[in-house]
């Protein structure tokens, strides 16, 4: 808005300001579909992010919100990641770009690309949530505090605390992920099967051996579901 006000000539809401002429605006904000021409918010969106690429030019601004939320993760962070290598290394065009992204994964061209600055918005952690400060500081944000959000505009407490929970979750298979990898075990896939077999063949406690009969015993290709569940509840009450 600025820029379209000082390129007109207006006064603009601020002490200085100086920026190049602009010959093209292009925006791709917010997230609707067209459902009449059979189309998704994920193909509306492709659609006019294809306008943008294939029509800017270095004097060209541009304003992208989010690309690549309509679909998975990983093809959203692919085809984010990608256009965003587009705009920096497009030899013909070079233009000015504001790209608002929630994938933490594209902090990471700024060690790669050189023109390419991350900026976060301000935020304070406080007892009661969060704080948002209204403030641009440089660096990469590793957070996105989606869930305070919605705490704050009013999902059920039951809801945010299980939201939590399952965010714990995720954050820990993903630490697991990174951790160093165990030795690879060289035994094969039948000698496992054959260390398996005799540990369990080999069951000294009564209980257990009782619980190996009945799962020997059992005929799994005509045991109906409710069946099963009488079964296992009778294996539960062997261990008991």
């Amino acid at each position: 808005i600025i820029s379209i006000l000082a390129q007109i000539g207006c006064y603009v809401p601020a002490e200085s300001f100086s920026f190049g002429l602009v010959d093209k605006l292009y925006t791709r904000v917010g997230a609707s579909d067209n459902l009449a021409a059979g189309e998704s918010t994920f193909m509306v969106e492709m659609t006019e992010t294809a306008t943008i690429l294939n029509n800017i030019t270095s004097s060209s601004l541009v304003l992208l919100d989010e690309i690549g939320r309509g679909t998975s993760t990983y093809d959203g962070v692919s085809i984010a990641q990608s256009i965003a290598e587009y705009l920096h290394d497009n030899g013909s065009a070079h233009p000015r770009t504001l790209f608002a992204t929630h994938y933490h994964e594209l902090n990471k061209l700024t060690e790669t690309k050189s023109r390419i600055k991350n900026y976060n918005v301000a935020v304070k952690e406080t007892e009661d949530g969060i704080l948002f400060l209204r403030k641009l500081t440089q660096g990469g944000s590793q957070h996105s505090f989606g869930i305070h959000v919605a705490q704050m505009a009013g999902i059920p407490e039951g809801v945010v605390s299980r939201a939590n929970v399952i965010l714990s979750g995720f954050n820990q298979d993903m630490s697991l992920d990174v951790a160093e990898k165990p030795k690879k075990n060289t035994k094969t896939k039948a000698a496992k099967d054959n260390d398996y077999q005799l540990s369990f063949i080999q069951l000294d406690d009564p209980a257990l051996e009782g619980v190996r009969e009945e799962i020997l015993n059992v005929d799994i290709n005509n045991l109906t579901p409710v069946e099963a569940l009488n079964k296992l509840n009778e294996i539960k009450k062997l261990l008991n």
